[in-house]
């Protein structure tokens, strides 16, 4: 695959998250129903539901900017580890959320190769 082949998946992939990752920040900071409800079944209260909505939308915007895009990436990947964990300790589905997080990893791959460098080096 050539670099501008990637550059352009990494960020189609890259938008495709900021939609999923912005509805969901918006359902929290609006306290949609939907919302509330998923809150109380995980054991929050409204005002910490606002608070990870919060959290969700500037780890978003440090993952758009290109600059703080691999800050924003570890800081989401982060998210979606402890959304991961709450499910599961809820009795929930998970499936969704690691293929949230699988496709966290491959567009902040895509777009930072020198995380795939590090990661991926032969020593």
């Amino acid at each position: 695959m050539s670099q501008k082949a990637m550059n352009i998946t990494g960020w189609v992939l890259t938008i495709v998250l900021a939609l999923l990752f912005a509805m969901s920040a918006f359902m929290k900071l609006s306290l949609n129903e939907t919302a509330v409800q998923q809150a109380a079944a995980a054991g929050m209260d409204a005002a910490t539901y606002r608070i990870i909505g919060v959290v969700e939308i500037l780890s978003l915007l440090l993952f758009l900017l290109p600059r703080t895009g691999l800050l924003g990436a570890l800081l989401l990947i982060a998210y979606m580890g402890g959304a991961i964990a709450t499910h599961l300790q809820h009795q929930q589905p998970i499936a969704m959320a690691v293929a949230v997080q699988v496709v966290l990893w491959i567009a902040t791959l895509l777009r930072h190769p020198e995380l795939k460098q590090r990661l991926l080096a032969a020593k």
